[in-house]
């Protein structure tokens, strides 16, 4: 019997094409062909004739292979994968895929990132879509979050606006894949609803290490409903595995030339390595009595509930452990909807949750091409359907019998369901007042969140985000925008003002004393969400060259394997060196081809005494200087600790004495010749699993 994880599996293969290696090429209406490589001509260099069906075929297929891009989220990566709960939250929601920890729902996940075209690069600043299409017993559920867990605007009718001004100049279609730009902090400046969402903009989150170490959130405030019909309101929060990590945002800017497909990659390379990302789906649960026990709005999708106010729950786990075959056919046909819910899950009145339920369903008709994208595979769900919708573009079904409701003539089916309490039954809220658009005063707070999060920040994630206003601003031509953008964030906190005015070169504002809002929540800072220690996956290079200790590599090779790091010998050139031994020694990359940007963390192995092997190489210097300046861990034995010797002077302001194994603010060294102690790979392990050292000094430049 096909378990419930296998069974979207199962439905899938049901629609392989046939295999072409079965038998000789063919036309769409299966006559065989034996020549694809010339058209049907009057004569050798004669016209070509129209009735040459093939080539009219083939080339009109091509011709309509693109479907229209998503205007927002278009360029993504997706794997299929499950998701079990660790207990029945049978309290809470009667949803069926929240019942039974024995039962595994089969997923499809979507990551993407919002303002760039499907041919941007993968590491700009932008927020990072995270859609989770579950493919439950009762049907379709599909939770539509992204990796901030609060949005730009309130009411979904600003959307237009928003996306209007992220967008390209309209002038000139530029930039690309980039917010700073005019258009955007003109819209920001004068809408401070969107202040909350900028901050995570200008914070690392917004340049995520891999999408596998990225929290993912749900944004609105949705409800639970149990089987006797009591509502709960739910916030999700997906939590990695791995943790939370980001890239430095010069490195983000040299990965999307470098690999511009930076964190699909990764995504992909991982599940077919076996390394399967894995997050925890936990819930924020707040009463119904409690709907207006806090300082803020829970409909307001620009606020959070502090952990602190209310604790994370984990209720259940999502493995993704299958990469897609095809990606026109899956990935970019994926079609998610926040009104997708199965019994249990109902929505509130959040007015930008309420446009989203509108505007998805809308937006598939014209990018799928007509009513019938649910037939679509990776759209099709596993529980039965059985409706009277009929014909439209792209119907694959052959009906027959009745397409009405009620009748007789097909046996009255499908029938309404049963008195089982199966069927959806849509919370029962009561809802009345005046016709008006005016918004809820309990909106109105647009800077004491934004605030508390400024103020949760570390001093380094302070300092980069203080870095991205500057450059963003930096960016706007408009003097006017600059010097209003500043005025809103004076209103957020003083010093942050001021520290953005000095560097766009407009005035500081005056009159606005530091710190005016005190909270703060540990738990939104990265330094609370470095995961579990663990250094899986993490890419490692070791730089060699002809001379290198080929044993001492191999041994620490092994064991960073064994801690489930990715290890690459990285060379002057492809192919081998010559180790000290005389014996030959693979090399994985070309060091010209790479970049420090691409790694987590450079070991530098030794040699023979005196000159270290890599020490004269202009790409080895440079590759380690950009590892330490971007506070990457950094290892050195023996002779290679010769080379940080060498970088000092040029500012890497080293304070330790390399004599014993010694974990220096992440730059772990040790002076003795041979295989590397255990000691020393204990600390390197340490220093790659914290991520970052930005308490080390700075490096001079």
């Amino acid at each position: 019997m096909t378990s419930p994880a296998d069974r979207k599996q199962e439905q899938r293969e049901s629609f392989h094409a046939d295999d072409p290696a079965g038998g000789p090429l063919t036309t769409d209406q299966g006559v065989e062909v034996d020549h694809t490589d010339d058209s049907l001509a009057a004569g050798a260099r004669g016209p070509t004739l129209m009735e040459d069906f093939h080539f009219r075929e083939k080339l009109t297929h091509f011709d309509h292979e693109r479907i229209p891009e998503r205007v927002v989220h278009a360029r993504g990566a997706g794997a299929y994968g499950y998701f079990e709960p660790y207990e029945s939250c049978a309290e809470f929601t009667r949803a069926a895929f929240l019942q039974d920890p024995s039962v595994q729902t089969p997923v499809f996940v979507r990551f993407s990132t919002v303002q760039g075209p499907r041919g941007s690069a993968d590491t700009v600043r932008d927020v990072r879509g995270f859609a989770t299409k579950f493919y439950t017993s009762e049907g379709n559920y599909d939770l539509v979050g992204n990796n901030f867990p609060v949005f730009f605007i309130q009411d979904g009718i600003k959307f237009p606006d928003f996306v209007h001004a992220v967008k390209p100049e309209p002038h000139n279609d530029i930039p690309t894949g980039a917010s700073a730009h005019d258009s955007l902090w003109d819209f920001v400046s004068l809408q401070p609803e969107t202040l909350h969402a900028i901050m995570w903009l200008m914070s690392d989150r917004a340049i995520p290490r891999s999408y596998r170490m990225m929290q993912g959130f749900g944004v609105h405030t949705f409800r639970f409903v149990n089987a006797e019909g009591r509502g709960t309101f739910v916030k999700f929060h997906w939590k990695p595995k791995l943790g939370v990590h980001s890239l430095v945002w010069d490195e983000a800017q040299e990965c999307q030339g470098r690999n511009p497909d930076f964190n699909r990659g990764d995504l992909w390379d991982a599940i077919e390595a076996g390394e399967y990302p894995e997050w925890e789906l936990g819930v924020q649960l707040v009463p119904e009595e409690d709907e207006f026990a806090f300082d803020f709005d829970l409909l307001d999708a620009t606020k959070i509930i502090p952990e602190e106010q209310v604790p994370v729950r984990p209720i259940g786990r999502m493995v993704l452990n299958r990469n897609p075959e095809n990606f026109f056919a899956e990935t970019e046909q994926v079609a998610f909807h926040t009104a997708n819910v199965v019994p249990g899950i109902d929505f509130t009145n959040d007015p930008l949750l309420q446009a989203r339920n509108f505007s998805y369903l809308d937006t598939q008709l014209i990018r799928l091409g007509g009513p019938n994208f649910a037939q679509i595979p990776v759209n099709r769900p596993v529980a039965p359907v059985r409706t009277n919708q009929r014909d439209g573009y792209h119907q694959s079904a052959i009906h027959r019998g009745t397409n009405y409701f009620p009748n007789s003539l097909g046996g009255g089916c499908p029938a309404h369901a049963g008195v089982d309490g199966s069927a959806y039954t849509h919370y029962a809220e009561r809802v009345d007042g005046a016709k008006i658009r005016r918004r809820s005063d309990s909106f109105k707070d647009h800077h004491s969140q934004v605030a508390l999060f400024w103020n949760s920040m570390a001093d380094w994630e302070k300092q980069h985000i203080v870095a991205a206003f500057r450059f963003e601003l930096g960016k706007v031509g408009a003097m006017t925008v600059r010097a209003r953008t500043v005025e809103q964030l004076a209103k957020v906190d003083g010093e942050l003002a001021a520290e953005v005015a000095r560097g766009i070169g407009v005035p500081e504002p005056d009159g606005i004393a530091p710190g005016t809002y005190k909270l703060a929540s540990p738990a939104l800072s990265l330094e609370s969400l470095r995961g579990d220690g663990s250094i899986r996956t993490r890419q490692i290079a070791v730089l060699v060259t002809d001379g290198v200790d080929a044993q001492q590599v191999a041994s620490l090779r092994e064991a960073l394997a064994a801690e489930g790091a990715v290890v690459e010998a990285l060379a002057p050139a492809d192919g081998t060196v010559r180790g000290a031994d005389g014996e030959l020694y693979s090399v994985d990359r070309a060091l010209p081809t790479v970049a420090s940007v691409l790694y987590d963390a450079v070991l530098l192995p030794g040699g023979p005494a005196g000159t270290p092997p890599t020490a004269g190489d202009p790409d080895a210097m440079r590759f380690v200087r950009d590892a330490y300046r971007h506070g990457k861990p950094v290892g050195a034995l023996g002779s290679g600790v010769g080379v940080l010797s060498a970088l000092d002077p040029q500012g890497l302001r080293l304070s330790t004495g390399f004599q014993q194994t010694v974990d220096d603010h992440g730059v772990v060294t040790d002076t003795s010749p041979g295989a590397a102690s255990a000691e020393f790979v204990r600390a390197f392990v340490a220093a790659i699993a914290a991520h970052r050292h930005w308490d080390r000094p700075p490096a001079r430049h």
